[in-house]
């Protein structure tokens, strides 16, 4: 029997410069969503302002700035966080922001923003060490907390599924969504939506991609409500990506106490 309803957002934010920082926190001050998955976080000031706002409201944030400012992760909860989950042996750590959550039951949340890539060799590599490690360190979980884990994020693959099948894509990409459904992390929208195609990013000749997702362990998979696309953030140049929100039906969750984030007073409720 569920009795409290949680949701999750997952939002590529494009690097956000200061001023569209500001609109996106306008935006998602007005989401109902327990907790933030942003990708594609940055060492400039739009993710710093970002950042420190849901701080100072009482948020809990989960990110691991790169030391050479690579594009990154970060996990804002006002869900209270019981561990920070350090994902060691990943290759790119500030692409992963990853929490045990105070929820019954007790759940984690990954969120992780993979590398894009061109044809060259050393993006090609990154990319692929970057999906390599990842999957390596989710085999090595306990089964106890992977199967109770939502991942999400900017995946920057496709299924080989997908319509269109955009050529250009390797056999690890396509790996990445096929061995997360091996270790029994169901593509959440695909459970609710069987058959359908999605897409979060359009390209420049209009080309629909889907590259944003939420998989959920299968202790969880039953407690799925929703998942859904959310073009507004697109239609509203917040970003170029859909945003995608997932609803539980939990136990219970505990939450913080945390300010309004559309008052500059900050005042509690």
């Amino acid at each position: 029997m569920t009795g409290a309803m949680f949701s999750i957002l997952t939002v590529n934010i494009g690097a956000a410069s200061r001023e569209r920082a500001e609109d996106m926190l306008r935006w998602l001050s007005g989401r109902p969503e327990d907790v933030f998955i942003l990708t594609e976080t940055s060492a400039g000031t739009g993710t710093a302002y970002l950042l420190d706002q849901f701080r100072q409201a009482g948020y809990a944030v989960v990110h691991t700035p790169d030391a050479s400012g690579d594009r990154g992760a970060a996990l804002v909860s006002r869900t209270a966080v019981m561990e920070t989950l350090v994902m060691a042996g990943v290759s790119l750590p500030g692409r992963v922001a990853a929490a045990v959550l105070d929820t019954s039951p007790v759940m984690a949340v990954l969120g992780m923003y993979v590398p894009s890539r061109d044809r060259s060799a050393d993006k090609t590599e990154k990319k692929q060490a970057f999906v390599a490690s990842l999957l390596a360190v989710l085999d090595e979980l306990p089964a106890s907390l992977r199967n109770r884990l939502v991942v999400g994020g900017d995946y920057n693959v496709i299924a080989r599924t997908h319509r269109p099948l955009h050529p250009g894509f390797l056999p690890f990409e396509f790996g990445l969504l096929e061995t997360l459904e091996a270790y029994g992390l169901v593509d959440a929208h695909e459970r609710c939506s069987p058959g359908a195609q999605p897409y979060s990013w359009i390209g420049r000749r209009g080309d629909g991609y889907r590259y944003d997702y939420f998989h959920v362990g299968r202790e969880l998979v039953e407690r799925i409500t929703g998942c859904s696309y959310l073009h507004e953030t697109r239609d509203q140049r917040l970003t170029d990506h859909a945003a995608v929100a997932l609803e539980l039906g939990l136990d219970a969750v505990a939450q913080l106490t945390v300010g309004d984030l559309a008052d500059d007073e900050m005042t509690l409720f």
